[in-house]
């Protein structure tokens, strides 16, 4: 399967990025995870990674359900803005700068999980950030 690479510009710069879905293994169930992938100088630059958990809790149909959460292009303009702000250099070649738990978005949680095994479970963070978010 390809790979589809979308593009946005940024206060006159271009990035690249991608979206991939997977799952990461909790203490007790298994999460629906998207690695997002931004690089400012083509895939050879520096890559901003971060791993999304969505918000939709708890999943209605089991674990590592499909509930269709997705980065958006204002999702991805909000991970390079933090980026930037945590030191994260698009002009960089190679390597990766993984975002940590920190960050927040609206919609997702970021977790170490994915590139960590050993990382904190990310359930206990999913839940009460989705008990937090504003009703609509």
């Amino acid at each position: 399967m390809r790979t589809r690479l979308r593009r946005l510009r940024i206060d006159g710069r271009d990035y690249t990025w991608r979206a991939e879905i997977g799952h990461v293994q909790g203490d007790g169930d298994c999460h629906r995870c998207v690695r997002v992938r931004v690089w400012g100088t083509g895939k050879t630059g520096c890559a901003l990674q971060a791993d999304l958990l969505s918000l939709t809790w708890p999943a209605p149909w089991g674990a590592c359900a499909a509930d269709g959460a997705y980065p958006t292009p204002e999702d991805v303009r909000a991970l390079v803005a933090h980026g930037l702000r945590l030191g994260w250099d698009p002009g960089h070649r190679g390597g990766t700068f993984p975002l940590p738990e920190s960050v927040t978005l609206p919609g997702f949680v970021v977790t170490a999980r994915m590139r960590d095994p050993a990382a904190a479970d990310p359930t206990a963070r999913v839940v009460e950030a989705y008990e937090r978010r504003p009703s609509v």
